[in-house]
């Protein structure tokens, strides 16, 4: 599959990937990445600080949030499955800058997952040796030898990882499944033990020794145990079916490996006996007993839970394939990564060459082979265990945003393969337990808080220095062809998109007369349409109504206010014109409306209902408004949030000499709303004084009628939008839009923003 750069003008990168990987290769690809240091490592620091109750709780919670997380990665990469992963969410939801620290921080975690998978892999075998008498060297975790069996086995499966997306599905899926057999196994073996001798099960007492808040920080410690679904979204040009296989694999591989966890650390706590125990002196409890055996804790567990020679071995057999399969897995995630960053030149476009032979990203991964190798070499194991799992949460709480803001902003320009359930319970869960276990991790290793902001402070500079001047353009970001500044600047800011030219300056008549009441600048806004076969050098030809559209809106308007204009590319006209208005910071948003939609989902249409819906700031809706001011002009009240905008429209475009009446329609046994006091307690909000209102009041069991019948009178109609996100309009119907689509006259929707939602959607 191509990857299109999307350079608008620019050269492409010939990006070709083989598309060999199943659902088979890829959901043990995940499950690879992620049984490893959290077996190996994290079990033996758990019990040790939290006890054997909490150690299981550690892993089981874990999972839960994990799965938040993976189903916000399924939903997101079934709808964008390229490699890049999170930096591809980022780059569709918030930009730029935010998609280069999603790609830099997603590199980086996988890059020191890699390094510490290739030191539990040489930690775990250097032991095995010495149990058998084969070392006249005492190792530990930093020793020499350790280094450099580390680095060994990573550069091994750096070579099986140039050799092709295929043979490194194949080995990681090998190895997967080795790792997973011989985890079910030594699960299995605990609860045959506890079986056979019920007593093991008082290793659980106490069961939370040092209470529930110890818990978060072990959390934090081992939550990269659970990172290898982010390995799986990196295998969207690679994957068969990638729409239907990646989001089955991320969710597969969770649960798969949670339950993995919960069953070899019961088994790993049963295996040590009373007699163990007291066998060491000073030590009087299970969680004492793996605190005096530290980093090869979970090994000596197994050799107790098995006989010596065969315990020993089945360690060594599930280090080789737990750590392998995770080494292999890692480099695969953190080079596609970078290669994600030099394919769309946030760094230098080298790192993205393919080798035409293997089909593999060659620099990206030799990039990657060598930080890998220095935080090998380099760190302690404790430290870079930690450094991943706070990059890992950083970046998990980015995805989370991502998937909470592209359902919300870009829902409708999707093609979802599959949709989380319960949106956005999921998304804000896992967001509240990152921060929470991010925070926590400062207890486990407060390095850890050193290396991750001087990585991304790094990052900072190397994206300023480099990327935001080389970066590409793609299709589903904002694309500014052209913008003018305005001749002066004025207080309120007015945006008005225009797009069909024989429309356009019918529809500026109103908006000039507001302009003159709020003293305000006009930009106008045109999107191109641009069809997706067509790349974007070659917008050109299709801005010509649009800018013709502009050409006499300015001839028209020039001479009178302030007036800008600016011509983008969106892939949805709705989102356009949000981002507009947020960027530019606009007071109002004037657009026309020819009717109903014909589209079911809609009631508005595609553009109007996402602004009126997600409004950053007042929406003023035109419907057959052809004149500049009317005579006598309607505006049903009923106190409702809208009210004030909705009398203030009204004001601006009545007539001077004109008649302006608040119309209140009551349900009979309802209270009537007090018109007059209203206008009287709210005059310091209203554009015209109260006297300048004649109130009206009918009593009427036919709401809408009685508004259709009243409206029959009046020139035009100015009334508030319903209540409520789209969806529920459309089950309700909403009155003020039911009366919109009924009546003849011209009539003008509004919408007013409020200080929280508004602050929301212009950010959020």
């Amino acid at each position: 599959m191509g990857s299109d750069a999307g350079q608008a003008g620019g050269p492409q990168i010939a990006t070709e990937l083989s598309r060999d990987l199943n659902l088979f290769h890829v959901t043990m690809m995940g499950v690879g990445m992620m049984i490893g240091a959290g077996v190996f490592l994290g079990i033996a620091e758990c019990v040790g600080v939290v006890g054997p109750g909490g150690a299981l709780l550690t892993f089981a919670l874990n999972g839960v949030i994990a799965m938040c997380s993976a189903m916000s990665y399924a939903e997101l990469c079934s709808a964008v499955p390229r490699a890049g992963g999170a930096y591809n969410f980022a780059r569709i939801g918030f930009g730029r800058g935010t998609s280069f620290f999603a790609g830099w921080m997603e590199w980086f975690a996988s890059t020191v997952a890699g390094s510490m998978y290739s030191l539990v892999f040489a930690i775990y075998v250097l032991n095995y040796l010495d149990g058998l008498g084969l070392l006249w060297w005492e190792h530990f975790d930093t020793h020499f030898s350790v280094k450099v069996l580390a680095v060994i086995v990573a550069l091994i499966f750096v070579y099986i990882n140039y050799r092709g997306a295929s043979e490194t599905g194949k080995a990681g899926a090998l190895f997967a499944l080795g790792q997973t057999i011989t985890l079910a196994l030594i699960g299995g073996v605990g609860l045959w033990v506890v079986i056979r001798d019920p007593g093991r099960i008082q290793n659980f007492r106490p069961f939370l020794p040092n209470g529930w808040l110890r818990i978060l920080a072990t959390m934090g410690f081992t939550y990269v145990a659970f990172e290898g679904f982010e390995v799986i979204a990196q295998a969207g040009d690679e994957t068969i079916e990638p729409r239907r296989n990646l989001p089955k694999a991320m969710l597969l591989s969770v649960v798969i490996v949670a339950v993995t966890y919960v069953a070899v650390t019961f088994a790993a706590i049963v295996a040590v006996s009373r007699a163990d125990i007291a066998g060491l002196e000073g030590v009087v409890s299970i969680s004492g007993w793996f605190r005096f055996y530290g980093t090869v804790g979970f090994a000596k567990s197994v050799q107790l839970l098995l006989s010596s020679g065969f315990g020993s071995l089945l360690v060594a057999l599930a280090v080789i394939f737990s750590s392998t399969s995770a080494l292999n897995a890692t480099i695969y995630s953190a080079t596609r990564a970078v290669y994600a960053l030099g394919r769309d030149h946030f760094l230098p476009p080298a790192i993205a060459h393919v080798s035409p032979k293997t089909k593999t990203p060659v620099v990206a991964l030799v990039v990657t082979a060598a930080v890998a190798v220095s935080i090998a070499v380099f760190t302690p194991t404790k430290h870079v265990m930690s450094f991943a799992s706070i990059m890992f949460l950083f970046l998990f709480l980015l995805v989370n945003l991502c998937a909470i803001r592209i359902r919300r902003h870009m829902g409708d320009e999707m093609q979802y393969g599959y949709l989380m359930p319960f949106f956005p319970l999921p998304p804000l869960i896992g967001i509240a337990a990152q921060v929470f276990l991010a925070m926590e991790l400062r207890h486990m290793s407060w390095v850890a808080w050193i290396v991750a902001p001087s990585w991304l402070g790094l990052g900072l500079a190397v994206y300023w220095l480099y990327g935001r001047s080389h970066v590409t353009q793609t299709r589903d970001e904002i694309v500014v062809f052209r913008e003018t500044p305005p001749p002066s600047t004025r207080p309120c800011r007015i945006l008005a998109p225009v797009a069909n030219p024989d429309n356009a300056l019918r529809m500026l008549l109103p908006i000039l007369r507001i302009a003159e009441k709020q003293d305000a600048q006009v930009e106008l806004l045109h999107l191109v349409p641009i069809p997706e076969q067509i790349p974007l050098s070659d917008a050109g030809q299709f801005m010509g109504a649009g800018e013709e559209a502009i050409v006499e809106a300015m001839l028209y308007l020039g001479n009178r206010f302030p007036i800008s204009h600016t011509v983008r590319y969106c892939r949805n006209s709705a989102r356009g014109i949000l981002s507009a208005a947020r960027e530019h910071r606009a007071d109002f948003i004037i657009m026309g409306w020819r009717g109903r939609s014909a589209r079911r989902d809609f009631f508005f249409g595609s553009t109007v209902d996402p602004v009126l819906e997600r409004n950053p700031c007042n929406v003023i809706v035109l419907k057959n408004c052809t004149k500049r001011s009317y005579r006598r002009v309607l505006a049903p009240f009923a106190g409702g949030p809208h009210s004030i905008l909705a009398l203030n429209t009204a004001a601006m475009l009545a007539a001077d000499d004109g008649v302006i009446v608040p119309f209140h329609v009551t349900a009979p046994g309802r209270r009537t709303v007090d018109v007059s006091e209203f206008l009287e307690r709210h005059r310091d909000r209203l554009l015209v004084g109260p006297g300048r209102f004649t109130p009206k009041y009918s009593v009427s069991s036919d709401l809408l009628g009685a508004l259709r019948d009243e409206a029959a009178g009046y020139d035009l109609v100015v009334i508030g939008a319903g209540g409520g996100g789209n969806w529920r309009r459309l089950a309700s119907g909403a009155l003020p839009e039911m009366l919109a689509e009924q009546i003849d006259s011209a009539v003008v929707m509004v919408k007013a923003r409020t200080r929280v939602k508004s602050l929301l959607n212009r950010w959020i």
